[in-house]
């Protein structure tokens, strides 16, 4: 990838990228488990693609039921403090596993200096 283009990063769950562990699950607050491992895996792709969570220019937030947002959306702001990108949060009826609450997909800028 040539620097100074675009990285779509597909859409992120609450699963260990090494392990697809899935995180939270059976817990109170599993979507907010999941949302942090979700943009935990979002900030290791951006790096590996040569980007980080600064350059993200627009994120899409799924969630499978609107009190969530309260709980997602507050754990995706930490992560990207300081970042303010284009947002689309949407209420779905389900992801592909019914254990997954929350899926976050991002694009970013790769940006011109190494």
């Amino acid at each position: 990838m040539a620097r100074g283009t675009t990285v779509f990063v597909r859409g992120q769950i609450g699963q260990h990228l090494d392990t697809a562990k899935s995180m939270g699950l059976g817990d109170s607050a599993a979507q907010a488990g999941q949302a942090g491992q979700a943009m935990a895996n979002v900030k290791q792709l951006l790096e590996e693609a040569g980007s980080r969570l600064q350059q993200v220019c627009k994120i899409v937030i799924y969630v499978t039921h609107i009190d969530y947002r309260d709980v997602v959306y507050p754990v995706v702001g930490r992560w990207l403090r300081g970042v303010y990108p284009v947002s689309t949060g949407l209420v779905v009826f389900a992801l592909w596993c019914p254990e997954w609450l929350v899926e976050v997909d991002v694009t970013a800028g790769i940006p011109n200096e190494p």
